[in-house]
């Protein structure tokens, strides 16, 4: 058997699909073949539930032979054949068809599995208007006077208030509603969502026109966004009439307002869509945003008119190693479409740059003071601070600069910080911080004093505190405000010297923004030409120069023995870790299963996604060893410095740190249910 880590389903996934078969008008049994032929398919590719367009037995364009005895005796005997070949597989399905009911004819959802009807589900509003005319041939939901109906000798529940919950499955909840009542003001949807509903499908026969496709993803990403919730759109396709419409047959899953696949338009077969959920996401956003539960209690009255339907559906849960299929970013906060990608750099950067010039001027300062160590964090900080000056229509030179070699820094960095202030046209200054440290050093009765080469924390932190108390000397000489460079990776990590060091500032301009969307933040400055090909060049040089606090001495070849993902393990892992830890809380062998899935089966450098390159390939022990190192330092080392970080501006739903914003810990919380867990990761991928 196979170990169940590597199984979507362990991990509050979920496999659907939605299909759109070929039909012909009037011809059910035809339909029906197509139909079940998709759904065996679907239950071999691992989903549990799959869903085909609206009376799609019997084609939406019959028009007045729905009134046809011959025709609707066709269509239930075309209903039997799908349900009873639904008792071979281990698979919940949804089909449209017209029923009679106590005098009236209803366009229906049927939901069946395991050879049986689970429950119908009628049409709730009936459009008759421009080429719709359904209301003269059916009956709306309401006009129902049973609750439950006999169909093929069962007697089932019937009633557009039904949830179908999946036995084995606790978070997978769906409801169903059919083509017109996703369009209206407040769709049938809405309210089952707040029944409990996490998976919500529309049985659709939407013709074509012009524009509507574009119109079908707005809606159905925004009611799967309001109601925090997936949302499957099957509509119909080749073979419906085109006396007077045309159909493209477009099929689309939604999850939380993010596309997870849409099919190809206008084929000329039968298609099927297959989309992996995460019901979890959608439970943990729901327990996040409070508003949803005061929803439920203002609408209670909707609510407990819904009924909860079992759903005796087996997921290939033990017995079979099952993939994620779902697209996984590797940078998470980075867009990899570019066009996404430079929209989301610009409105970071607009973002950073209105908070600043709202603070000075709520503050009255017109100066700022910032260190330049010529690496990724201030060389992007530097470049905010000249645009709020612009913004604030004040000389550059109103930015005091100062980059202040100490026992560590390289050549290249000084350089770097040296041609980065020159261009941006600040106030450059330059302090060589290494007689005060050794000052200090001498007056703590440290070993490297008297000359011997011992390069403890201690001396790291005598550095990095003599810079900040420079910083904010001069800052106070000036009547200035020192601007802070740490970002989010760094906070998350406690990668900072704690009180008088880079933990401390009057303003932290980059304390919500990872160290990952920073380098793309100066790339694109850097592409932008906002400084100039000279500009462009150092920006280039800071991006290619490793990540080093240049605090202990390297060697002859002045290149610095400090890497920091030496120490807390490479950005591109951690950001992904810290992603997924703080926007939604998954446990450690989520994260790691999803960065398996990011990370699987692509060449390392070959795969450029927002903006990077993926530096290294990331096997599951690299994964569980570096989400490790993360899960300990974020739970129980670093939480004291973030419960007294600077004021900062907040950028993204990443999440920030700040214990006034999106996070609130206790400073000395322990790790160790983390810890346990991602004990629980394998050591090698299967």
């Amino acid at each position: 058997m196979s170990n169940p880590f590597f199984n979507l389903y362990s991990h509050g996934f979920a496999r659907v699909a939605v299909g759109v078969p070929e039909c012909r008008v009037a011809d059910p049994a035809f339909n029906a073949a197509q139909t079940i032929a998709l759904a065996q398919q679907a239950a071999q590719g691992g989903a549990v539930l799959a869903a085909f367009p609206e009376l799609g037995l019997s084609a939406y364009t019959c028009d007045d032979l729905f009134h046809q005895k011959a025709l609707l005796d066709a269509c239930e005997a075309a209903l039997a054949e799908v349900v009873a070949a639904t008792a071979e597989l281990d698979i919940a399905i949804i089909v449209g068809a017209p029923l009679r009911v106590a005098h009236q004819l209803f366009n229906c959802a049927v939901v069946a599995a395991g050879g049986r009807v689970l429950g119908v589900v009628p049409k709730t509003y009936l459009p008759n208007y421009g080429e719709f005319y359904e209301a003269r041939q059916f009956s709306a939901a309401d006009c129902a006077a049973a609750a439950e109906i006999r169909l093929l000798g069962q007697t089932v529940p019937f009633g557009s208030e039904l949830v179908f919950q999946m036995e084995q499955l606790p978070l997978f909840q769906f409801h169903v509603e059919i083509c017109e009542d996703v369009w209206v003001p407040i769709p049938p949807s809405s309210f089952a969502a707040l029944a409990g509903a996490t998976v919500l499908v529309n049985l659709s026969a939407s013709n074509i026109v012009i524009g509507k496709s574009e119109y079908r993803h707005q809606l159905v990403a925004q009611q799967s966004a309001r109601c925090l919730s997936a949302y499957m759109y099957t509509s119909a396709g080749r073979g419906e009439s085109s006396t007077d419409m045309a159909w493209d047959g477009q099929a689309l899953i939604y999850e939380n307002g993010e596309l997870l696949g849409e099919t190809e338009r206008f084929l000329g077969h039968s298609h099927l869509l297959f989309s992996d959920v995460d019901l979890e996401r959608l439970s943990r956003e729901r327990m996040r945003q409070t508003t949803f539960g005061q929803s439920v209690r203002r609408h209670q009255d909707e609510v407990r008119k819904f009924r909860t339907v079992p759903v005796p559906v087996q997921p290939p849960l033990d017995d079979a190693e099952l993939p994620l299929e779902r697209r996984v970013a590797r940078f998470p906060y980075v867009p990899a479409d570019p066009r996404r990608r430079d929209a989301r750099c610009k409105e970071v950067y607009n973002i950073q740059v209105q908070a600043l010039v709202q603070r000075l001027s709520a503050s009255g300062m017109s100066k700022v003071v910032i260190g330049i160590s010529g690496g990724l964090d201030s060389t992007h900080a530097l470049l905010v601070c000249a645009e709020a000056m612009d913004a604030l229509d004040l000389p550059r030179a109103n930015i005091l600069a100062v980059t202040m070699p100490g026992f560590a820094t390289s050549t290249r960095t000084l350089q770097q910080a040296r041609r980065l202030m020159a261009v941006v046209g600040c106030t450059a200054s330059e302090i060589d911080i290494r007689p005060s440290c050794l000052q200090m050093l001498k007056d703590l009765g440290h070993p490297y004093a008297d000359g011997k080469p011992v390069y403890d924390i201690t001396f790291e932190n005598v550095q990095a505190g003599e810079r900040t108390n420079h910083l904010f000397r001069i800052a106070n000489f000036n009547n200035a405000i020192v601007i802070g460079t740490g970002d989010l990776s760094e906070l998350a990590l406690g990668w900072c010297t704690y009180g008088v060091g880079d933990h401390m500032s009057h303003y932290s301009v980059n304390a919500s923004v990872p160290k990952t969307l920073i380098t793309h933040l100066v790339r694109w400055v850097a592409e932008s030409g906002r400084l100039g090909d000279e500009g462009a060049g150092v920006l280039l040089d800071v991006l290619g120069t490793d990540v080093s606090p240049e605090l202990v001495p390297g060697g002859a070849d002045d290149k610095p023995v400090q890497k920091s993902e030496d120490a807390i393990g490479p950005y591109e892992l951690q950001d992904f870790n810290l992603y997924y830890t703080l926007r939604y809380g998954f446990a450690p062998t989520k994260v790691a299963f999803l960065a398996l899935a990011a990370w699987r089966d692509r060449e390392a450098g070959a795969w450029p996604e927002g903006g990077h390159v993926a530096r290294n390939q990331y096997d599951l022990a690299a994964i569980k060893r570096n989400l490790k190192i993360f899960l300990d330092r974020f739970f129980r080392l670093s939480q004291f410095k973030r419960t007294c970080v600077p004021n900062a501006p907040k950028v993204g739903s990443g999440g920030s740190l700040s214990p006034r914003g999106d996070w609130r810990a206790p400073s000395d919380s322990e790790s160790v249910v983390w810890m346990r867990d991602a004990d629980r990761i394998p050591d090698e991928s299967a």
